[in-house]
């Protein structure tokens, strides 16, 4: 029961607060929408992942790190995540503000709470170490990733600032892969990754609050 516990911890967190915050209760549909949708791209992950791994893979050790760094994990999984936001938000109508924010922190959500299970529940065995770590490092890297996008991705729907779109897109791979790249060798510096994401979060919200609103 902890092993679920922990593996289900961020998104009972995060879920709970955004229920049973007033401010948000008019958009509950929203988000559920946008974590099933992040769960939805896990699947095409897994296939491209697997794909470029299998395509690239060679005996050259920082070649094999850069891959599943930065390619298998950071390009694939935050491209397809971009590409959910700039596809379906079009599609609804009615959007407040902060609502892309929001929306992309869900997805987010979405897609590290089911890849969450994959590695916590693994063919050798389900693992409470791999799930008490995920928790508080791999599971918020994806949730403050998430909240970067939306909040450029809010700037460039304002702006219509092509360099907007860029940061959307560029900035949680580069995030992403660093984190990825360092976090087998050294957990530390992956921690930092994840600190710097939290200052990131703050100064963007900061930025919107200021210069957006």
């Amino acid at each position: 029961m902890k092993i679920l516990f922990f593996t289900l911890l961020p998104a009972i967190i995060v879920g709970c607060f955004f229920y049973f915050a007033n401010r948000f209760k008019d958009s509950k549909f929203f988000i559920a929408k946008a974590f099933g949708l992040g769960i939805l791209i896990c699947f095409p992950a897994g296939y491209l992942n697997t794909y470029v791994l299998q395509t690239f893979t060679n005996n050259n050790p920082i070649n094999n790190a850069l891959l599943i760094g930065f390619f298998a994990g950071g390009l694939v999984e935050e491209l397809l995540k971009f590409f959910a936001l700039l596809f379906y938000l079009p599609t609804q109508k009615k959007l407040k503000k902060f609502d892309i924010v929001i929306f992309a922190l869900f997805i987010s959500l979405g897609f590290a709470v089911y890849e969450n299970f994959g590695y916590v529940f693994n063919p050798s065995g389900a693992s409470f170490e791999i799930a008490f770590l995920r928790a508080f490092t791999a599971v918020p890297m994806h949730i403050f990733n998430g909240i970067i996008m939306g909040y450029f991705f809010e700037f460039y729907s304002k702006t219509g600032d092509n360099k907007f779109l860029g940061y959307t897109v560029l900035l949680p791979i580069i995030l992403h892969g660093s984190y990825n790249f360092f976090v087998s060798e050294n957990l530390l510096i992956a921690k930092g990754i994840i600190l710097l994401q939290v200052f990131l979060a703050y100064r963007l919200k900061t930025m919107y609050d200021n210069n957006i609103r």
